[in-house]
């Protein structure tokens, strides 16, 4: 069979076509709904080659073919490798077309795989594509600014919001540079937490540090002491040696447990004090943390994530599993509040923060429609057209994460609202819960 799916992107042929040669554009553009990721992307659209990990230790090798290949026009993909190329006799033509100023692809595919199987993932591409596009516009990152693209040392950039990021900021055009904790490849430092090298940020713009032990998890002593310990004193140490290299701006992770657990009606913003918990102790004392390179002079950023929704990693796959199985995926009775961003939605912002010097300080990196769990549960299920039967038992969380855990995680009430961003009239691509579980399922249209 064959699928043509067309769209029309307002920007100029020669900014599209220079999106996708760049590293990352197969990143950007590999849906998170589809059981592959990427291993490694093509560093030739004429001749290169892609590599997926797909389940059960398989991969999918696609080949780009010189034979299809015209410069700004042009470039043709086919699976390369036993059993895949058998089995889907896949060959995917991308065409690029000026039309009035703007771009018009269409992507061609002759496979043996079903409609039903890629018609959302090349919706998902066309949204994403078109997004990544228009947020560079928003931005200012026009190809003509040259001067303006940086090199962006990062750590945890091998996670689930880092791996997004990088690919963000390469398709931009700008230098990501992987600070990493093992040895050091091409394109990475190697990062001591304890003892940084003092070059480490030798050539640097700015740093995103995202790294930290994950706060899933029952929250031992054990594990409450490794979530502090990786994150003050890295951080501190980090901050400290982006004062003395000269780095022109250090972006942080933090998170809304900032602001405790029991938000009731309230909602907080990036004017309010911290709450009370574990988790608010340590977000305190982790931006305090960054007031090292604040007070140097270093625009210092503290990015407040709320709960990020990705079909890839995190929260929403479980919650997905659990509606998928005819129960919900609502807590007791759902009646608390959930503070959550879509993925894309907060590399956005941590992208704005890196090139927008007008930030500084918190930044509540939440959608701006916060819903309660019994909200969430009933939108998930209704997109996946399951019913909603019985809750999850308040117990459940708390077998699994201990009383503190469950307090401070599954079942913690945050409502927040992102005030500094709607003061700067941020563009949020996915408001809603529902545009945002659309694009991450898969439930999206075609554009055109």
């Amino acid at each position: 069979m064959s699928l043509t799916a067309t769209h029309t992107i307002p920007a100029p042929l020669i900014d599209v076509w220079r999106w996708h040669t760049r590293p990352g554009a197969v990143q950007r553009l590999t849906p998170p709904f589809l059981p592959m990721t990427v291993v490694s992307g093509a560093d030739s659209l004429k001749d290169g080659t892609t590599v997926f990990a797909l389940p059960a230790g398989q991969k999918w090798v696609a080949r780009h073919q010189a034979d299809g290949y015209t410069e700004g026009t042009q470039f043709v993909d086919e699976a390369a490798n036993t059993p895949i190329k058998q089995l889907t006799k896949w060959r995917h033509e991308h065409r690029f077309e000026e039309t009035d100023g703007q771009t018009r692809i269409t992507d061609t595919v002759h496979t043996t795989a079903p409609e039903n199987v890629l018609a959302p993932a090349f919706a998902y591409r066309q949204h994403q594509l078109a997004e990544d596009l228009a947020f560079l516009d928003r931005m200012g990152q026009h190809e003509e600014n040259a001067s303006n693209k940086l090199t962006v040392a990062m750590t945890g950039s091998r996670g689930l919001v880092g791996t997004a990021l990088s690919a963000q900021l390469t398709t931009a055009g700008h230098e990501v540079i992987q600070l990493v904790r093992g040895n050091a490849s091409e394109g990475q430092r190697h990062w001591d937490m304890d003892c940084p090298d003092p070059e480490l940020f030798d050539g640097v713009d700015a740093v995103v540090h995202l790294a930290g032990e994950s706060i899933m998890g029952r929250f031992t002593d054990a594990h409450k002491a490794d979530i502090y310990s990786s994150r003050i004193g890295p951080t501190r140490r980090l901050a400290q040696l982006a004062a003395d290299s000269g780095v022109s701006t250090f972006v942080s992770a933090s998170a809304v447990g900032y602001y405790g657990t029991s938000a009731g009606d309230s909602v907080r913003t990036e004017a309010d004090g911290r709450g009370d918990g574990f988790l608010a102790d340590v977000v305190d004392e982790w931006e305090r943390a960054t007031a090292y390179a604040q007070e140097a002079g270093v625009r210092t950023v503290n990015i407040r994530t709320g709960l990020a929704l990705s079909g890839t990693g995190g929260l929403l796959p479980l919650l997905k599993l659990s509606a998928a199985t005819a129960m919900s995926a609502r807590f007791g009775d759902g009646e608390f509040w959930m503070s959550w961003v879509a993925l894309d939605d907060l590399t956005d912002i941590y992208f704005r923060a890196i090139v927008d010097d007008s930030i500084e300080g918190p930044v509540n990196a939440t959608a701006p429609n916060p819903v309660t769990n019994a909200a969430l549960s009933s939108t998930l299920t209704a997109l996946l057209h399951r019913p909603e039967l019985i809750g999850i038992p308040e117990f459940g969380p708390k077998l699994l994460l201990g009383d503190e855990g469950a307090r401070e995680l599954a079942l913690a009430d945050q409502r927040v609202e992102p005030a500094y961003l709607n003061r700067l009239g941020h563009h949020f691509r996915y408001p809603t819960l529902t545009a945002a579980l659309k694009h991450e399922l898969g439930k999206e249209q075609y554009l055109n």
